[in-house]
């Protein structure tokens, strides 16, 4: 099914390539799929399948959802601008900001920079937070996190050349926020990039708010065999503050596109913190088209150029990804089930059509 926005620069009718590399994408991923793109002339719309399994309706580019770790954006932004405010400088080691937080378990913070904890280049393994650690009331202390995520011995030693994505880098980028700006991460993000775009539809929740706000996309766990659908609905199972400053954000496809092209607009950090922001890496077991620069993944389009955004997977039934270029060309995509294992078709190659489909306004 295809969907135009009024008053927008091309109708999703025009658009059909995409729309069969979606419904390729959704025939093994969520109940449904949707995909919102455009350029500075306007944006248009497509989905396939359905929101909810309780009704027929399509996925909209205004409905919340999780967005994993895409918050990691968030981060790094707010990290960078403290960087061009001369509050943070880049290849400081951490143990100057957070003395004593980073050590023990073969781990030493005077060898491990910014620089790396925002690239994953710091030798911190991947985490993924357990259930174990709540607060009396299921929530989950951000220091207390950080504590768990160290207690795994180093992959490397700091500085590889390829990157090993993890979660605790960006945990420990939040307790930096934090001790800089004297406020908690969420309020600067808030303060910093939030409030200034007018993302209404975007929120760093406080601890213990599982909420999303209506119209919100419901998230799924399950999958097809043969003819069958098996989905468990899953939006509200997870304490978002488990995962914290890696991933705890709700947004929705428009107010994503806005922030990622105005990241990329220059709106948010110096023209030379960008350029920072842009060095990339490969990162470890990631397709070749995809680098890891200080918070940003860079996609070699297949059209020629490149995009830049992150993707975020959710245990609540989420999976997502959003990417900008500097010639205004925005696409966000997401499904409402978390995709362990994609099929033949990609979320990648859906953003890939949706921004090669589009001309530059």
């Amino acid at each position: 099914m295809t969907t135009a926005v009024p008053a927008q620069a091309q109708p999703a009718a025009d658009h059909a390539d995409t729309q069969a590399v979606l419904n390729s994408y959704q025939a093994a991923a969520g109940p449904g799929a949707a995909v919102h793109a455009g350029n500075r002339a306007g944006s248009w719309d497509l989905h396939s399948g359905t929101a909810d399994t309780g009704a027929n309706r399509a996925i909209g580019p205004n409905d919340q959802f999780r967005i994993a770790s895409q918050t990691k954006t968030f981060t790094a932004v707010v990290v960078l601008q403290l960087v061009d405010e001369g509050k943070v400088e880049l290849d400081a080691p951490i143990e100057r900001y957070l003395p004593g937080v980073v050590d023990g378990n073969g781990y030493d913070g005077t060898k491990i920079s910014v620089r790396q904890l925002l690239q994953h280049t710091s030798g911190i393994p991947a985490y993924e937070p357990t259930n174990d650690g709540a607060n009396p009331d299921g929530s989950y202390a951000l220091d207390a996190l950080v504590r768990r995520a160290l207690k795994h011995p180093p992959a490397s030693e700091p500085g590889a050349t390829t990157g090993l994505y993890s979660n605790a880098n960006y945990m420990i980028l939040g307790l930096l926020i934090e001790r800089i700006t004297g406020v908690p991460t969420g309020q600067a993000i808030t303060e910093r990039i939030i409030q200034p775009l007018g993302l209404t539809r975007t929120a760093y929740p406080r601890p213990g708010d599982k909420k999303l706000d209506d119209p919100y996309l419901p998230g799924y766990l399950g999958g097809r065999w043969g003819p069958f659908f098996f989905w468990t609905n899953a939006t509200f199972t997870v304490e978002p503050s488990k995962f914290a400053t890696s991933g705890a954000m709700n947004s929705t496809e428009e107010n994503l596109t806005t922030f990622e092209q105005a990241l990329a607009d220059g709106k948010l950090v110096s023209p030379a913190t960008m350029a920072q922001m842009r060095t990339t890496v490969p990162m470890r077991g990631w397709p070749a088209n995809l680098r890891y620069g200080l918070g940003l993944i860079r996609l070699d389009l297949s059209c020629g150029g490149q995009a830049w955004g992150h993707l975020g997977d959710f245990l609540t039934g989420h999976t997502s990804g959003t990417f900008a270029t500097d010639d205004g060309r925005h696409a966000a995509m997401v499904t409402n089930a978390y995709v362990n294992a994609e099929g033949k078709t990609t979320r990648i190659q859906v953003i890939d059509s949706a921004l090669c489909g589009t001309p530059v306004s």
